[in-house]
């Protein structure tokens, strides 16, 4: 692409929180920073139209400048630009990310625990684009500070052995190697029903079944370690639920990389039961890689 991280900004703590996240992401790849805030201004059923978009559009406008500002100080060798725009902030950001490397936005966590509220513009953009979006909620700032910088931290990615997952594999390997920093890929399976509980367990099939998953695992994982001979990699494959597996190995990480499926139909859901558990519950900042 063109060496761009966009960010959404809304003026909430995890918006910024996300602006901050983004920054130190912009430095690791030497890309430009683009602050966006998108918002209707104007509608047909607006009171006073002109008098309110003006006062939105001063308040984004005010909004950009601090930002980038309190970027500029605690980043001075990056390149940061704002975008206003009015239009409805889902599809507006989804446009920006087709233009950018990655998508970075904000969202809320889930109070006294540990994780995230996905909003409708977050879910909305997650649906629209097929570029890499970063989840981040507020307190990352924090939790970056007490565990190390942002670069130091692991990074955990969920492999599925059962479809191709080379856009995953991709997107965790490149930014492994950027942080020079482990990768923890886990990939979790089940026993079949009849065999797994009561009388009907049979540990020879459980030994079996895990060790089919690690081979499996490994030669997933064989082109992208001969790829990037420099990246330290954990691998794990045990049997157990695949999202409070990933949520519970990514409480300490830096990042965790989770995949959605491409569909083009308008019908069912386009984010898996995994990714979207991980993206409710994940402490860490989550990545959402779109692949085939």
């Amino acid at each position: 692409m063109n060496g761009l991280i966009a960010v959404g900004l809304d003026g909430t703590a995890e918006s910024v929180a996300a602006a901050h996240w983004a920054a130190r992401e912009a430095l690791l790849r030497g890309a430009q920073l683009r602050l966006v805030h998108a918002e209707e201004w104007a509608s047909p059923r607006d009171i006073t139209p002109v008098t309110s978009a003006e006062m939105r559009s001063r308040w984004a406008e005010a909004l950009l400048r601090d930002a980038a500002d309190e970027l500029h100080d605690g980043h001075p060798g990056l390149t940061i630009s704002t975008r206003s725009l009015d239009e409805r902030p889902a599809a507006a950001l989804a446009a920006v990310a087709t233009t950018a490397d990655l998508l970075v936005l904000g969202s809320r966590g889930l109070g006294a625990l540990a994780g995230f509220v996905l909003g409708s513009v977050g879910m909305a953009v997650i649906h629209s684009t097929e570029r890499p979006v970063v989840l981040v909620r507020a307190g990352e700032d924090a939790i970056a500070s007490s565990q190390g910088h942002h670069s130091d931290r692991e990074l955990v990615v969920g492999v599925d052995t059962d479809r191709p997952c080379g856009a995953l594999l991709a997107f965790a390997f490149e930014e492994a190697s950027r942080r020079s920093c482990t990768l923890r890929a886990l990939h979790s399976w089940s026993l079949p029903p009849l065999v797994g509980y009561g009388a009907a367990y049979d540990p020879r099939i459980h030994a079996q079944l895990d060790m089919s998953a690690k081979a499996g695992l490994e030669e997933m994982l064989g082109p992208w370690r001969e790829r990037y001979p420099g990246v330290r990699v954990a691998a794990r494959a045990t049997a157990g639920h695949a999202a409070w597996q990933l949520v519970e190995a990514a409480s300490e990480a830096g990042l965790i990389i989770v995949g959605r499926r491409i569909r083009r139909s308008a019908v069912g859901a386009h984010i898996g039961p995994v990714t979207h558990a991980v993206l409710h519950h994940a402490r860490a900042p989550v990545a959402v890689i779109a692949h085939a």
